[in-house]
């Protein structure tokens, strides 16, 4: 009796798992941090698109998000884009910026779509808390594209949509 229960946990788990690894999306490791907090992005990308391995990586920075720095990453080249700020804005040391960050583009390497990794960029988020912040971002490979860039419409969940943009929900400041 035991191992047929056993039996049967074991095979539902599975099949779990695997409905789990056919809706895998990319996330953000962290998908809740303080308001107004440097905060670690970690986007995690599960897999390839459909079996062909990844071969860049896009990352919008959205506005509001400031002081991004993307870490470098072995065997890809990464790049800042920057705009400039309709209006100056004033660092927590007291220097006026003109510019920021707007996009972190990974390029060069190849993730085999058996494998797993993450890319990393720290940020400054802004001052408001309970705002979910929307980080989309689009993963080439060597045949199509995921584009995990969909927000959520008002009164509509991630969980209705095809390929969410990764999300953090911002807390009260510590």
């Amino acid at each position: 009796m035991i191992r047929t229960i056993t039996s049967a946990a074991l095979c539902a788990a599975f099949l779990g798992l695997s409905a789990n690894a056919l809706h895998a999306h990319a996330t953000l490791e962290v998908q809740q941090a303080p308001a107004n907090s440097y905060y670690k992005v970690v986007l995690r990308t599960p897999h390839g698109c459909s079996g062909s391995p990844t071969i860049a990586v896009r990352l919008q920075i959205p506005e509001g998000v400031t002081g991004a720095k993307p870490q470098p990453k072995w065997g890809w080249e990464v790049e800042a884009v920057t705009e400039e700020l309709a209006e100056p804005i004033t660092d927590s040391h007291g220097n006026t910026i003109t510019t920021r960050v707007s996009e972190i583009h990974w390029t060069g390497g190849r993730l085999l779509d058996a494998h797993y990794d993450e890319f990393v960029v720290r940020v400054r988020l802004p001052n408001t808390p309970g705002e979910t912040v929307y980080f989309p971002a689009v993963q080439e490979c060597e045949e199509g594209a995921d584009r995990w860039i969909e927000i959520p419409a008002e009164g509509q969940s991630a969980r209705d949509l095809d390929y969410p943009a990764p999300r953090v929900t911002l807390t009260a400041p510590n």
